[in-house]
């Protein structure tokens, strides 16, 4: 059953105007009414056509007009998918009455004329030249020319335009609807907001809606953004990869409102330029506060990975001393530093979004929910070290977090909780093993150079074929063999070489083979990223995942492999990302003994072996078997 909620709208009317034409009922439907479903369900069809001309009746009715009421019931256009014509009618069998012919189409309510008419039209067989035929058709085209009026009546007295609070369900088919609701897309407001904050694959958060349903969605709304107020970004049209930066950048204005940094409008009088605590000289040329945070994020540009998680502070704690604290960065106070600390732990709902949503998406939000410990640990050390630098620079005289109590953070063995476990592995490489298209590989080659390098992912994204170096070594039966050295330039730009397993490389080279690009040696591949897709390689695109595209990617494989184990083996799994496989890299390799504290510490990059120790187990696992080996192997409540 429809919705008693829904609303006819102007391509309804255009629709059935189609029909009583003759015009082509597939192409009219695709062109009228695509949301309603494919033109190919003919139950759909059928059904639609049924609704809209009892609405047609209806509405009819309630203007007191029932001969309109009965004309609009008339299929006048020829067969339709509500009532086939049969391609030659039977000939061994005889007509049914005129009274049987009746009750079979449901034309009870209509005057004996019309209906004589429509038996003709079905059962007579008088050729055009017969002037009883002509007068048929004149009668027909008649009645044609006066659907055709009472349908632009109709139009133009319950015809409605959608409004950017209207439900969904009042203007989309009830499965379409149930689909969008499902996904809290009540609204066609919040249908606006996700397709301009996602883009082409708003629909991924419905299930039941796919691309093409999704396309027709994005161009209905787009199609009446007149009249709904709710504008459809051109970036929300076409494909991300096609999407120019250029274009994305413009999605969101500057705004004094939750937006990126690069787009927040500090207002004059809260911008720091009369800073309670600013000093009266400074070695930095920044006029306000907002200026002094980009001179500091400056000091970073050369550690990408460090500027981002910066700025990803000094963005939350600009927005909120504005938005929330009504003050200037260089006025804040102790207690200021304090309350923006508890913040972080109960930050309010509409602070908050998924990781996912990128910066440009004006669904983006500065924080995903409330930190952990750890993560306000961490952003009150970067937040004191950015006043600690204001204050060198003499741009201020204090630093109001100098004077702020860190949280507690556990201490806990490095990794704990977050180390996969063999079979847990074992998973994980079964999954990868599995997927043969051209993603799975791809996504195979990163989840093992992840595990077997040890690098993080940022390190991991950035190294390119160029990286990778051939060096001469004797292996444990004395033959001299070749190795493979990844040259990588890690955290405060450390460089340091990662021993890659020579399987790794030679596994690359088949693909690089594969697909007609040599080997990793050649100057062509020089800038080839290690995780590239070689199948766009040919565009000129030789850049690999970024790490939030690897992170993503990881995720995948790590929820399929969740659905293969149960219990805590599909727990660990769901929870875990890429950063486990780092963990599990240097966990795996020291417990086994084969890998030694040394080359640990070169391919994790470790200042020191301490920090290493905290990964071996050998001695917690040693104490466990002496004391079950003790207590004869019984549980404790045996």
């Amino acid at each position: 059953m429809r919705s008693s909620g829904r609303k006819l709208h102007a391509g309804h009317f255009a629709f059935m105007r189609a029909l009583v034409e003759g015009l082509d009922l597939d192409k009219s439907w695709d062109r009228y009414l695509a949301t309603e479903g494919s033109a190919t369900d003919k139950r759909v069809k059928r059904s639609t056509i049924a609704w809209i001309r009892s609405e047609f009746a209806a509405a009819a009715k309630r203007e007191n007009k029932p001969g309109t009421a009965r004309l609009v019931l008339l299929n006048l256009g020829g067969p339709t998918e509500d009532a086939p014509a049969p391609a030659s009618k039977p000939t061994a069998k005889a007509p049914p009455t005129l009274e049987e012919f009746v009750q079979a189409i449901g034309m009870e309510d209509f005057s004996e004329a019309e209906q004589i008419e429509r038996y003709v039209e079905e059962y007579g067989k008088a050729s055009q030249e017969d002037p009883k035929e002509r007068t048929r058709l004149q009668r027909r085209a008649r009645l044609i020319k006066r659907q055709l009026l009472a349908l632009d009546w109709l139009e133009q007295s319950v015809s409605q335009l959608p409004a950017g609070g209207d439900s969904v369900e009042a203007w989309f088919a009830p499965s379409l609807a149930g689909h969008l609701k499902k996904a809290g897309l009540h609204t066609l407001f919040l249908l606006a907001e996700r397709i301009n904050g996602v883009g082409w694959r708003w629909w991924t958060v419905a299930p039941g809606i796919g691309e093409l349903k999704g396309a027709r969605i994005t161009e209905w709304m787009k199609l009446h953004a007149d009249s709904t107020y709710l504008p459809i970004g051109e970036h929300a049209l076409i494909r991300r990869s096609e999407a120019d930066p250029g274009q994305l950048a413009l999605v969101v204005r500057p705004a004094t409102d939750l937006v990126p940094l690069e787009k927040f409008k500090v207002p004059a009088e809260l911008d720091g330029s009369q800073g309670a605590f600013r000093a009266e000289r400074s070695l930095l040329s920044a006029s306000n506060d907002y200026e002094a945070i980009t001179a500091w994020l400056a000091t970073k540009q050369e550690q990408p990975n460090t500027q981002r998680a910066y700025r990803r502070e000094a963005e939350r704690l600009l927005l909120w001393t504005v938005l929330e604290r009504g003050k200037a960065m260089s006025s804040l106070t102790t207690e200021d530093a304090m309350a923006f600390m508890a913040f972080l732990k109960e930050p309010p709902a509409r602070w908050c979004a998924p990781r996912h949503l990128q910066r440009w998406s004006p669904l983006w939000r500065p924080l995903e929910g409330p930190l952990k410990a750890p993560a306000r640990q961490q952003a009150q050390r970067i937040l004191s070290g950015l006043f600690n630098f204001l204050m060198k620079q003499s741009y201020m005289i204090g630093n109001p977090f100098s004077g702020v109590t860190p949280p507690k953070v556990p201490v806990r063995p490095l990794g704990s909780g977050r180390t996969l476990t063999r079979d847990q592995w074992a998973a994980l490489e079964a999954v990868a093993a599995e997927d043969k298209s051209l993603l799975g590989r791809r996504r195979a080659r990163a989840l093992h150079w992840l595990y077997a390098t040890g690098l993080r992912t940022a390190e991991l994204c950035a190294a390119k074929c160029g990286d990778l170096e051939a060096v001469d070594y004797i292996d444990a039966t004395g033959a001299q063999r070749v190795g493979w050295i990844l040259n990588v330039i890690g955290k405060g730009t450390k460089h340091r070489g990662v021993v890659v397993p020579s399987s790794l490389v030679d596994e690359f080279q088949r693909d690089l083979a594969d697909h007609g690009k040599g080997t990793v040696t050649d100057e062509a591949n020089k800038g080839l990223a290690i995780l590239a897709d070689l199948d766009k390689d040919d565009q000129g695109n030789k850049e690999g995942w970024t790490p939030s595209g690897l992170y993503k990617a990881m995720k995948r494989v790590m929820q399929s492999a969740a659905a293969t184990m149960d219990g805590p083996n599909a727990e660990r799994l769901m929870a875990a990302s890429t950063h486990w496989l780092r963990h599990s890299h240097a966990s795996h390799g020291l417990n086994s003994g084969a890998v030694s504290m040394m080359v640990a510490r070169q391919n994790m990059g470790h200042a020191s072996l301490n920090t290493l120790s905290k990964y071996l187990t050998t001695e917690r696992d040693v104490a466990i078997r002496e004391i079950e080996k003790f207590a004869g192997g019984k549980k404790p409540h045996e």
